[in-house]
């Protein structure tokens, strides 16, 4: 008598691997993006900090515009659209005292691989209170 696995055992042990892997996959994907979104939370933080230091020197933010918190379209400012160096692009808008600071998912035009969704995370910092809240259409 032979000893060994039936093709119905090895079949069943391959569909099992497989929903494994996928599995895996995609939790990875979804862990990759968040990395991502976590680059973004950091930039948009440091963008804050700009507007902040912005306000300290002018008394106030009205007329802050987006060089002033180092956005723009040169090679050392967070991009104001999707180049080839960054996953997002950045923008602000002002409405005294709170600036509030985007950062949205490039889906074409970006650093590789895209977004699938044009997702966005958004930090809405009241510089007279302090008072920051963030937001977003992501899961970031």
């Amino acid at each position: 008598m032979k000893k060994g696995f039936t093709l119905l055992e090895l079949v069943v042990v391959i569909i099992i691997l497989g929903v494994l892997a996928t599995l895996g996959f995609t939790q990875y994907g979804r862990m990759v993006e968040r990395a991502r979104g976590a680059e973004a939370r950091a930039i948009l933080g440091d963008v804050r900090k700009l507007a902040a230091a912005y306000r300290l020197e002018n008394g106030t933010i009205t007329g802050m515009v987006a060089a002033n918190v180092n956005i723009g379209t040169s090679a050392d400012q967070m991009p104001s659209s999707c180049t080839g160096t960054h996953y997002f692009s950045y923008g602000t808008s002002v409405s005294d005292p709170t600036v509030t600071i985007t950062a949205t998912r490039c889906t074409s035009g970006g650093k590789t691989p895209q977004g699938i969704l044009a997702q966005t995370l958004t930090l809405a910092s009241n510089l007279t209170t302090g008072v920051d809240t963030w937001g977003g259409t992501g899961s970031y």
